[in-house]
């Protein structure tokens, strides 16, 4: 700290005597080494100012805000920069929030008379080109109450009247950059990106320098898949902003999601370059380096992820969910040390607890190794929403509709090239098939894709369709058939080489079985399945990104199962042969037998390349991706029977099932019920 005060005093001291130009200097070279430091970061950004290096100035005091939201000097200095650009009505927007933060300024007053008495005569201390200038909404000032009011009304709870009143804004004055910010901002915490989209291309079109906003159109159109449009966001972001870590990162996350793992790494690497403490860069760029099989430094960023930021929770998770790694002593003790402190937030207590299961089960202390999944399972149900009535309810529709008679109808055409889904319940051995698979010759492998839900819910917006799936197809004929594999196929080209197959590993496509056979005949389906507690307690010690909300309670998952079973007989019934069950159990005990089975089931010849699947160089996404990396071994073959003391609530619910298996395959209850009476 000392230095660091010793290096402010000298810049503000060249400040002072008017050698803008040094204190420059003197502030780059400090952050080099002190990245987070307010003060330096305000005299940059006032040295900037001073030098007319407005794009500079800008990305030192965002930085200082971002980094120090409650820092009257960094609001004061870009209250400067507003006003020199010509943005006077903002300009006095900052100063009042240094005023909040910092009454005794009577400078800033003084500032807020002249920015007040500029903003009325549309006046500007300087005269730059309209392209680098920061463009102020019209009547800032006069909505700026309204303003205020709408985020007390989110601060209380009322986000609806927020709402309504950034839109009743936009209604009186279309180019409110602001509101309609605000407005992108509350769609996205209900998940409405479309609309959110929509407010934020406004907003960039209104204010093309807003860095915040083509960030925010970047995430947004990220999530909606609009990769293409996220990538143009990500680079606007990039030119606004070319020396902040920020900036590296949201590029390097969505070329990332498009498959380019390589550039992705080099964007993180850059990242690191502006900010080297940055434990979140770090934690990516291993992500991707693990997702194309570099794992040696993959576990070499997570443990420099660690390393900069101790309580660094995901790093240790996603070290456990490498699956063949295993920590050191010391690592474990920090992780138990983590979580005996209490000051973690949930979502890092859940990821912790994740981690120590999976290395207490490694060293087989499996009574330890439960306890520690099952608090995971705890905190993270407590954010997910499952309604296991509605999964019911919503296969009870799917088998009353796609009946055999509703099979029978005029589906479309074939497709081309043909597309495998490979489906099931979670941790059943899906990656383990996807890989056999994608060590094929004629077989693209991608990952688990959400295209397909896409398309089936894009034909229930153009029918203007208000009915939830399935109950919105029950109308659908050929044509419509014929849309959802055409945007299929449009969607997930992306995705996709050159190869006459491709392979969709989305495991809960198997609800949509019946729509492909209408939509895309030549579908392939294969049902990844293992024995029912494997399956459930794979899918229960695994700690999920986001998605499978179920697998977080053992009654939610035992049921859930249920009625994935329900359905798969149904399809059997209805639909012989058109899916293919492949039990991981028989692929572990007859390699080549299950190959052949599978790729005569696809139409393809054998090629000696899918029995040493673990030699093929691909990315793979999921948890399995380095067990599949391997060759294969047994060693998680009834791993159930370590946890069988802890699966009582399982055995009971899935007892139907499990009494239809072989003796040997039954857990010990069921061995050793009592005849029940008559």
């Amino acid at each position: 700290m000392r230095r660091q005060r010793e290096i402010f005093d000298q810049a503000q001291a060249r400040l002072r005597s008017g050698d803008a130009d040094a204190a420059a200097g003197i502030c780059e070279q400090a952050l080099t080494e002190f990245p987070e430091d307010a003060n330096i970061l305000c005299v940059a950004a006032q040295a900037g100012l001073i030098l007319r290096r407005f794009d500079d100035c800008r990305r030192r005091a965002e930085e200082a805000i971002r980094l120090f939201p409650d820092f009257a000097n960094a609001h004061d200095v870009y209250g400067d920069l507003l006003l020199a650009t010509g943005a006077a009505e903002l300009a006095v927007n900052e100063y009042e929030k240094t005023l909040k933060l910092d009454p005794a300024r009577p400078a800033t007053l003084r500032k807020i008379d002249r920015a007040r008495q500029l903003a009325s005569e549309n006046q500007t201390l300087a005269a730059q080109p309209a392209s680098t200038r920061l463009r102020a909404p019209r009547s800032r000032m006069a909505f700026e109450a309204e303003i205020r009011e709408a985020e007390r009304q989110v601060r209380e709870g009322s986000p609806n009247k927020a709402e309504k009143i950034y839109r009743d804004i936009l209604k009186k004055d279309p180019d409110h950059v602001e509101a309609a910010r605000l407005l992108a901002a509350m769609a996205v915490k209900h998940e409405r990106y479309r609309e959110a989209e929509v407010f934020l291309q406004r907003a960039v079109k209104m204010a093309p320098d807003y860095l915040r906003a083509w960030a925010d159109l970047a995430n947004v159109q990220r999530e909606l898949d609009h990769l293409d449009d996220a990538i143009a966001s990500a680079t606007r972001v990039l030119e606004l902003a070319p020396d902040k870590a920020e900036s590296h990162m949201l590029y390097a996350s969505v070329i990332g999601l498009a498959g380019r793992h390589e550039d992705a790494i080099e964007m993180y690497r850059k990242a690191l370059v502006a900010s080297p403490e940055r434990a979140g860069a770090m934690c990516s760029m291993a992500h991707h380096l693990k997702t194309i099989g570099r794992q040696d430094e993959a576990v070499a960023q997570y443990r420099a992820a660690i390393a900069a930021k101790p309580d660094h929770a995901e790093a240790y998770w996603s070290l456990a969910n490498l699956k063949t790694f295993r920590f050191e002593d010391a690592e474990v003790d920090a992780m138990e040390a983590l979580l005996k402190e209490g000051h973690l937030p949930d979502l890092s207590r859940s990821q912790i607890h994740n981690a120590l299961g999976f290395e207490y089960e490694a060293r087989n202390l499996y009574d330890r190794a439960f306890t520690n999944f099952d608090q995971c399972n705890r905190i993270r149900r407590l954010s997910e929403s499952y309604d296991p009535v509605d999964t019911e309810s919503t296969h009870d529709r799917v088998i009353e509709m796609f009946n055999e008679e509703f099979l029978s109808q005029a589906g479309a055409d074939p497709v081309q090239p043909t597309p495998i889904l490979i489906v099931g319940l979670p941790r059943s051995g899906s990656t383990l098939i996807e890989q056999i698979l994608a060590s094929h010759s004629l077989v693209d492998g991608t990952h688990e894709l959400g295209d397909l839900t896409r398309a089936v819910q894009t034909l229930r917006r153009r029918a203007r369709q208000q009915e939830r799936f399935p109950d919105f197809l029950d109308r659908t004929r050929t044509a419509g058939w014929s849309r959802i594999g055409r945007e299929y196929l449009e969607r997930t080209a992306k995705y996709r080489g050159g190869a006459p197959y491709f392979i969709d590993k989305n495991p809960n496509n198997f609800v949509f079985a019946g729509v492909l056979k209408l939509a895309m005949p030549n579908a392939k389906i294969i049902n990844a399945r293992r024995h029912p507690l494997d399956s459930c307690l794979g899918a229960y010690k695994q700690l999920f990104a986001s998605g499978q909300p179920f697998t977080y309670e053992m009654t939610e998952l035992a049921e859930y199962y249920l009625q994935y079973q329900r359905l798969m007989d149904h399809w059997h019934a209805v639909m012989p042969e058109f899916v293919l069950d492949v039990l991981y159990e028989d692929v572990v005990t007859d390699l080549e037998a299950q190959v052949r089975r599978l790729l005569a089931f696809c139409g393809l010849p054998f090629e000696v390349a899918c029995l040493n699947f673990h030699e093929t160089k691909r990315a793979v996404k999921t948890a399995s991706s380095e067990q599949v990396r391997q060759p294969i071994y047994s060693s998680s073959v009834d791993l159930w029977r370590n946890y069988e003391a802890h699966l009582d609530t399982l055995v009971h619910i899935l007892e139907p099932l499990l009494t239809a298996l072989p003796a040997e395959s039954r857990p010990s209850i069921l061995l050793h019920e009592q005849p029940k009476s008559p």
